[in-house]
This record gives C-alpha cells, structure tokens and sequence, in this order.
C-alpha cells in the first residue's frame, strides 16, 4: 500500500529502485532513519513481490511495541493512510506520551549507531570519514542517518543516489547543511531536484539563490526560482558564467523589463 508518505529514501523504496538486501533489511526492521520513514517502508514492503520481504515487513509489523505505535499515529505529520491501516486493526492513536523520532523498533545487531560529532581535529572521528569510501552501500546508508555533520557532508556526494537520498532523509539534517549542498559543485542532479522540490526547504532564500546558480539544477526548477530573486541576486545572475545560459537570458529580460 501507499502510506502517503514523501521522503527522498521512502520514494526510492515506492518506485522499486532498491536492492533486494537492502528492502530485506528494512523489513526486518534493521534499517530506518527515523519512526515515520520505518512506518512507510514496512507498510510498502509488505506487499513487496519478494514472498520473503513481504512476509518479514508483515511480521515486523506484528511485532512493533503497541504503546509506541499508539502514540506515533497520535502524531500530526502521520498520514491518513498509516491510521486506517492499524485501526483496523484495532489500535487507534493515543496522544499523551512524549514521542521520540527514533525507529519505533530496531533489530538491527550490529549496531549502526555512528559517533555523537566530535570536533573536526579529533584523530577518531578523521579515521572513520576515512573508512566511509570502504563501507558497503547499507552501512553508508546507515552513516548517513545517524551520523555527523561531517559525514553527511561527504555521503551527500556518493555517486548511489541511495545514500545521498539516505542523508536527505536523516532526522538530524540542518537548514543550513541543506544550503551548503546547494553550493556544492559536486553533488549530484537527484540531490539537487530533491531539494528544489521541497517546500520547507526552498522557504529559505538561500538555498533558492543557491539553486539558480548551481550548474545541475534541474531547468525547470531554476527557472521557477528566478521569479523570486531580488534585483541585486537578478542582476548578478546575467553574468554568472556558472549559471546555465538558459536561466541567465531569463534573468536579462526580466531586468530589461524591470521585473525586479
């Protein structure tokens, strides 16, 4: 089933672009960024068309703690479709308990916890950004949603589009770790088209200034941006050789006609 949510790793999982260990994980419950995001997979994954899959997200699902799940549906962000779906079965949301962000359930026996953030000279925390370029895809994935600031600075960039969509899906992302993968040149279009088209993200008129100038935003995502930009930002944009020529002729007609 669809359980209407809209994360950049829940999509992955609804358009059936991840490998069958990963999904096998997620069913188990081993891997989730955050207790919303757990929720969806299973939902998703138990119709999977892999009988083993279905048949482990359908016995997590049996298996999630009643109490934390009656207060989780209690929460605002839970979509409709999650609530039908565990009302009939009979558990309806219970608001009153402080609810946290994190996976309602792990069955993760490794770990995967990463290091609180440590300061940017400690020897520790240098040796496992090294060791990041080693990991498998699931153990990137695990990093990138519980890890540091600056591991997701490098995981946004791996060229699996899985981990970066793993790094835009983390509960521990920042407004302004948002803005700095905007500026960076070497992040790739996914990333980029998933920020352009989210809402809460390009509320902030940095990362929409930020978007008009990278190189791989997608151009109908820049070219919506450009609309919004202040007459200095319009201006500088008609001379930015990084901007794409497209989107700096725009910005010359709009300055031509004083739509600034």
């Amino acid at each position: 089933m669809d359980p209407g949510v809209r994360t950049p790793l829940v999509d992955f999982f609804r358009r059936g672009e991840v490998a069958r260990d990963v999904r096998l994980l997620a069913a188990q419950g081993a891997f989730a960024p955050a207790a919303l995001d757990q929720v969806a997979l299973l939902l998703i994954l138990k119709d999977d068309g892999d009988v083993e899959i279905a048949k482990a997200a359908a016995t997590t699902l049996d298996i999630l703690p009643a109490r934390a799940l009656a207060s989780f549906l209690a929460r605002t962000d839970v979509p409709g479709e999650m609530r039908a779906f565990f009302g009939a079965r009979g558990i309806e949301p219970v608001a009153g308990d402080t609810v946290s962000d994190e996976p309602l359930i792990d069955t993760d026996t490794e770990g995967g916890e990463a290091p609180a953030d440590a300061a940017a000279g400690d020897p520790e925390q240098q040796n496992r950004l090294q060791r990041l370029a080693s990991m498998s895809v699931m153990e990137k994935m695990k990093v990138a949603t519980r890890g540091t600031r600056e591991e997701r600075s490098l995981l946004i960039r791996d060229p699996n589009r899985m981990v970066s969509a793993a790094v835009l899906s983390s509960p521990k992302l920042t407004e302004n770790e948002i803005e700095s993968f905007a500026r960076m040149a070497n992040v790739g279009e996914e990333v980029l088209r998933v920020i352009g088209t989210n809402r809460q993200w390009t509320k902030n008129y940095g990362v929409v200034l930020d978007m008009c100038k990278h190189p791989k935003t997608p151009p109908a995502i820049a070219m919506s941006f450009v609309q919004r930009l202040n007459e200095k930002d319009l201006k500088s944009l008609t001379t930015d050789r990084n901007a794409k020529e497209g989107l700096r002729l725009l910005a010359k007609k709009m300055v031509s006609k004083g739509k600034v």
